[in-house]
């Protein structure tokens, strides 16, 4: 680093503009096969119900975050648009192209990108309340001002990347430490590669390891999260230290983060959060160049910025560093808050996930028949059956795919319902949608059970899930195994409703 400039950054900066460019991209391109059937005019939790409900709260009362539809009314094709033009934004970033003129032009793209997507976010409601939105929101912020190509990015906003990726990584070390007592006796890995909300292709191996490897997956996840990611603030020490050390110390910061979270991409589905933290981590990462081409075209430049970039970067450093002090605190608070945000920005955020981890897998399967018998005679007297999701478990046979870093929402909503409150809006909805064969909402599905025909009943079975054995799977070839527990939603059918 050289004072202002944090002049050795240069692949960092490319990493991240590029890396979050392409989460951002990701993220629009799902929200516009998704939103419309989840949140549409006609979804499961309709935006325009919600828009109505908050403006009969009150004049000047707005409890969302800022979005564009609170002055232009909400349409489907507006919200494709908006991904349309976000996706577009997105990739020219991911090819560089802004990055190639002023540093004014892709602070105004990520600015852009920030604001679209926040403004999906805030209306989102359940289907949106993920830590990776508000990480994504902050991170498209961030990179708003990392400058242009031919300036050197300004050490203030290399830094706050830093904290970022400290309150993010420091902060599920902590969550996990103050949370189930499974993180505390290392055995929370025996159970997480099974329960996790979506597994991957790897994830039954992975739970098939010896417990000794379980309990050390769990010790170097606390060494990682709680001590070795400090590292990747050690690059400020050569502002004072002079050679390679500090440089080198912070790549193996990062280079630790990256490690640990490469190995959760391989064994889980966890939409976009662990590439985040990758490209984020990727901040620590200085490579020696040669002097940087000075900016001479205008008055004054300031370690190779000029004036007025230097006084925004500078104003976006005093920013943080006042709304960060929630953020602080919580770090060190007994109740210790996760993915929470502070304002209505989604700026300075607390992150973490996974404080407990639950020890059984229950699926809610659903089912459907075109028997128009009365009553629940049961499984074996009746020809049920099952839809199929894309992520989440149901054939015994099928491998889990890989879908991260795209999130499938309805998939990951299924997995909460046996943790909650089942009888959820949006749920009640979904039901009547498969009654009604909905298009949109079948699309969301891998497998409907009637090719598009409507069911006469549908229902909601409740299975405990575990991985097969190594012995069971070359028995029968299956990778699950389950048991039935009950019905968790009786059958209904579409004259039910009226």
């Amino acid at each position: 680093m050289d004072g202002f400039a944090a002049v050795d950054f240069g692949f960092a900066r490319e990493v991240l503009q590029r890396g979050v460019a392409a989460l951002y991209l990701v993220a629009f391109v799902s929200s516009l096969n998704q939103f419309r059937a989840l949140l549409g005019e006609h979804g499961l939790l309709p935006v325009p119900e919600l828009l109505a409900r908050v403006r009969r709260s009150g004049p000047g009362r707005w409890p969302l975050r800022p979005t564009l539809f609170r002055w232009i009314r909400y349409t489907d094709r507006r919200l494709v648009a908006l991904c349309v033009v976000g996706i577009v934004i997105a990739a020219l970033l991911v090819a560089g192209i802004p990055q190639l003129g002023s540093p004014w032009l892709p602070m105004v793209c990520f600015l852009l990108l920030w604001l679209g997507y926040m403004s999906i976010v805030a209306v989102g409601q359940t289907f949106y309340a993920f830590g990776w939105e508000m990480l994504l929101l902050e991170a498209g912020f961030l990179a708003a001002f990392l400058g242009c190509a031919d300036q050197p990015p300004p050490t203030v906003v290399i830094v706050l990347f830093w904290w970022l990726v400290i309150r993010l990584e420091f902060g599920a070390g902590m969550i996990k430490i103050r949370g189930g007592r499974e993180w505390r006796d290392l055995t929370a890995l025996m159970y997480h590669h099974e329960t996790q909300p979506m597994p991957g292709p790897l994830s039954r191996q992975a739970h098939l390891l010896p417990a000794g490897i379980h309990r050390l997956e769990v010790i170097g996840n606390h060494v990682a999260q709680l001590g070795l990611v400090w590292l990747v603030v050690a690059p400020i020490l050569g502002l004072w230290i002079p050679g390679p050390v500090p440089a080198i110390v912070g790549a193996v910061g990062a280079g630790v983060v990256i490690a640990t979270q490469l190995w959760l991409v391989i064994t889980g589905n966890f939409a976009w959060l662990n590439w985040a933290t990758i490209v984020l981590a990727c901040s620590a990462i200085g490579v020696p160049t040669g002097p940087h081409r000075a900016v001479t075209a205008l008055p004054w430049v300031i370690d190779g910025l000029p004036l007025p970039w230097f006084v925004v970067t500078c104003l976006v450093g005093l920013l943080y560093v006042v709304i960060s002090v929630p953020a602080v605190r919580n770090l060190s608070a007994r109740d210790q808050l996760m993915n929470a945000s502070f304002n209505r920005w989604e700026l300075a955020n607390a992150y973490g996930a996974f404080g407990t981890v639950t020890k059984e897998r229950i699926e809610i399967v659903v089912e459907g028949t075109m028997d128009p018998g009365g009553g629940d005679p049961g499984p074996e007297t009746e020809d049920w059956r099952e839809y199929g999701f894309k992520g989440k478990p149901g054939d015994l046979h099928r491998i889990p795919r890989q879908f991260a870093p795209y999130h499938l929402r309805l998939d990951w909503l299924m997995w909460f319902l046996p943790l909650g409150r089942l009888y959820q809006e949006w749920f009640a909805r979904f039901l009547v949608r498969l009654l009604e064969a909905d298009p949109p909402t079948l699309r969301l599905l891998r497998h409907d059970p009637f090719a598009g025909e409507r069911p006469v009943r549908v229902r909601a079975v409740a299975y405990r899930y575990r991985f097969t054995t190594r012995a069971q799977h070359r028995e029968t070839g299956d990778v699950w195994i389950r048991d039935r527990r009950r019905i968790v939603v009786r059958p209904i059918s579409l004259s039910d409703r009226t």
